[in-house]
């Protein structure tokens, strides 16, 4: 159809052979039309190129509308980057109503839903979206996986970057410090093996979490057992940071002996030098998030997009000594 002839719900209910609320069920997100009525409902949608016009959706949200954020059982609720990005979502959906939820538990468990699901801390092949399709609950993973709604920084290109800075500055004696099944985690260390092999440099890995205390005990533990490197890149600030207090309490000096990069671009870090970063736009991140939670809703074809990610040169980082620490 043109411009001028644009679809409405009544052409979608008519093609699909329904009635005006089930198109409107569908549209949004609820569990109680059945998965073979959803999908031909959608499948004319896509046919008819029908977009819901912006007003009406924007009133969806203000009915005591949902959104649920599907986290990891041990997360903590206010986990920096945690904090960052759902002040991030908030500024977006409070002004239309809708309510942030927070869901530590199974979804297998829970008795009701959100209206939608912002899925964090990926897996590969991550199970709670099929759960969700499953039960008609329009999704997003803050990830990557094919067939789904995703967004995600590029942890990749990004990790390249933080070890480009390291190899660029003479070194070749470098740690990955990190660890995990999340995709986070695996992305980041491929980005960093890459980056290293392409430059001849020696790389070992020291297992860590997120966290500043992690990487202080993973960092001092590794040091003390007679590990030497002079560049490590963190898979998170955090955990740079740690890596940064380890060092100091060894009385290895930053960045003169070892230089260390993190990564996410928080704004406050327990260290008295400025952290070189890879810094995440979170704000664009959570918007893009919220686009595609409208787009899942109103039916549209799934699609992903990573956003780019941007090197912050800092003080933790420095040419390569004359010779290992």
């Amino acid at each position: 159809m043109t411009p001028a002839t644009r679809a409405t719900i009544d052409d979608i209910a008519r093609a699909a052979g329904v009635s005006k609320g089930t198109v409107s069920r569908v549209l949004n997100g609820h569990s109680t039309v059945a998965e073979r009525t959803r999908q031909r409902v959608q499948t004319v949608m896509a046919q008819l190129d029908y977009t819901p016009d912006p007003a009406a959706r924007h009133l969806s949200w203000r009915t005591g509308r949902t959104l649920g954020l599907s986290l990891d059982r041990d997360d903590p609720l206010l986990h920096p980057y945690q904090v960052l990005f759902r002040r991030a979502l908030e500024s977006q959906t409070a002004p239309q109503g809708v309510q942030l939820v927070d869901l530590r538990a199974d979804l297998t468990r829970m008795a009701r839903l959100p209206s939608a699901v912002l899925v964090l801390h990926a897996l590969d092949g991550d199970p709670r979206l099929e759960y969700l399709k499953a039960q008609g609950v329009p999704a997003v993973l803050i990830g990557h996986q094919p067939g789904a709604f995703w967004v995600a920084p590029d942890d990749v290109g990004g990790a390249r970057l933080a070890t480009q800075q390291l190899t660029a500055a003479g070194h070749r004696q470098l740690v990955y410090l990190g660890s995990g099944p999340s995709q986070v985690a695996q992305d980041r260390e491929y980005g960093c093996r890459d980056a290293a092999r392409a430059a001849g440099a020696t790389l070992h890995t020291i297992p860590s979490d997120f966290s500043v205390l992690g990487g202080y005990r993973a960092v001092r533990r590794a040091w003390e057992g007679g590990l030497r490197f002079t560049g490590l890149f963190a898979q998170s600030d955090e955990s740079a940071a740690g890596a940064v207090a380890a060092l100091d309490d060894l009385g290895v000096r930053v960045p003169e002996a070892v230089s260390v990069v993190g990564f996410d671009g928080l704004p406050e870090l327990p260290i008295p030098l400025t952290l070189t970063t890879v810094a995440q736009d979170i704000p664009r991140i959570a918007a893009t998030a919220l686009t595609l939670v409208q787009e899942a809703i109103a039916g549209r074809p799934p699609r992903g997009e990573f956003i780019p990610v941007q090197l912050i040169p800092g003080a933790t980082t420095a040419p390569v000594p004359g010779g290992m620490p």
